[in-house]
């Protein structure tokens, strides 16, 4: 393999696990999964992000956007489990009260 074929396997596997938590974050009706798609979603987008086409050295703005998006992508998801804990306390299930399938 040359040093442009490596770097593209990781943009492909970006994309496909963006696509696949985005597929799973409107498939799923439990929020839980919601949750853990978002994340999943996430990143994809951070190992497309952190991809340098050149195959040098990494592009340090590029590894500011990807930890600032870790960071924000940890406190939302501590936010959005401490409200899905809190809704199933209230309702008694992981599920909006408005979705068709439940």
């Amino acid at each position: 393999m040359t040093g442009v074929e490596v770097p593209l396997i990781y943009v492909v596997t970006g994309i496909f696990i963006f696509l696949r938590g985005l597929y799973a974050l409107f498939a799923r009706p439990h929020l839980l999964h919601k949750l853990v798609a978002g994340n999943l979603a996430a990143s994809g987008v951070f190992l497309v992000i952190a991809w340098s086409p050149q195959g040098g050295p990494p592009d340090p703005v590029a590894q500011a956007l990807v930890l600032t998006g870790i960071v924000v992508s940890v406190a939302v998801t501590a936010y959005a489990a401490a409200l899905l804990a809190r809704l199933e306390q209230t309702s008694g299930k992981p599920y909006l009260e408005h979705d068709p399938d439940r």
